[in-house]
């Protein structure tokens, strides 16, 4: 289908702000799926700034389409969704010549969260007007973009189960920690894994969860170490401590309760660049919320390539 240009007038017409945008929803995520009218109320915000929504299904060639708008005069890319939304539209986005930013519309919302953007999409759609660009480094598991964390072993399991419970019971936050500790009362035994760190060389560990993390508002939300890692342009691993389903159920606990402690319930590793290797054939590998079967070896890293993201000029002072 023909695309009209952002300014038909003038393709190229300097717009003020960080216009044209180009607003990118998924029909099936989060809040967009029960409550049209919060995204309605942002475009009329960003309109301000000229704006146009695309709808997008998962099986659409994401990168495509943002190209092609791109080349029809946006300069900014807007996903309203949830954390999986914003990550495959920043993974979309990477290498093209535009700005990421973000409509909080779904459950979690870490990441518009750790930008300062309010809750309220409206709200929200009206700090993106003038908010800054900054470039920011992101991570990637084997080339898949990740902008909160990416894990193995139980935290993908917790994320299965919460789905199950969602279908069952709604969103609510409340089901989601009670997803954790039937996962953790659930989980058998730990994986074996074999971690390769170019800078710290070789080891082997037996652990239930693989978490590596990249977001350091999450855990600061969950009082978990990392965060110096985060700001120091590294990944922040972190390693479960507990074999016995005795173990894993005070482990859930401390998670559900933010009381877990280094080196009691987890051990900490900040790294460039982790690959791992695991005994299954195919692990559940979990990014940003999203998780499918994947054979190993896993490649954390930070991605050499930078992505400009709009930041509220306040959480830049």
């Amino acid at each position: 289908m023909a695309q009209i240009a952002y300014q038909e007038d003038d393709l190229r017409a300097p717009q003020p702000g960080n216009g044209p945008f180009l607003v990118i929803a998924n029909r099936h995520s989060g809040t967009n799926a029960r409550d049209g009218a919060a995204l309605d109320r942002a475009m009329e915000v960003l309109a301000q700034g000229d704006a146009r929504l695309r709808h997008w299904d998962p099986k659409d060639d994401l990168r495509s389409l943002i190209a092609e708008e791109i080349a029809a005069g946006a300069r900014t890319v807007v996903a309203a969704g949830g954390d999986g939304t914003v990550m495959a539209v920043a993974g979309a986005l990477h290498g093209q010549q535009a700005a990421l930013a973000a409509l909080p519309m779904g459950t979690f919302n870490y990441f518009t969260r750790g930008l300062g953007l309010p809750e309220s999409p409206e709200e929200a759609a009206r700090a993106l007007l003038q908010a800054e660009r900054r470039e920011i480094r992101i991570a990637t598991v084997n080339g898949q973009v990740f902008l909160n964390n990416a894990s193995l072993g139980i935290y993908p399991s917790i994320l299965k189960e919460r789905e199950d419970i969602y279908r069952r019971f709604g969103r609510r936050r409340l089901m989601a920690h009670w997803s954790v500790v039937r996962t953790f009362w659930r989980f058998q035994r730990p994986m074996r894994l074999v971690l390769e760190d170019p800078e710290g060389g070789t080891r082997r560990v037996r652990t239930p969860l693989l978490f590596v993390a990249r977001s350091a508002y999450q855990l600061e939300r969950f009082n978990l170490g990392g965060r110096g890692a985060i700001h120091r342009d590294r990944l922040a691993v972190l390693i479960g401590c507990g074999q016995s389903r005795a173990a894993l159920f005070r482990l859930a606990w401390r998670l559900v309760t933010r009381t877990m402690q280094e080196g009691r319930d987890y051990e900490l590793v900040e790294a460039a660049r982790i690959r791992v290797e695991t005994a299954s054939h195919r692990p559940l590998l979990a990014y940003d919320g999203e998780k499918r079967r994947a054979a190993p070896p896993f490649d954390f890293a930070m991605s050499e390539t930078p992505l400009d993201v709009l930041i509220p000029g306040e959480r830049l002072s």
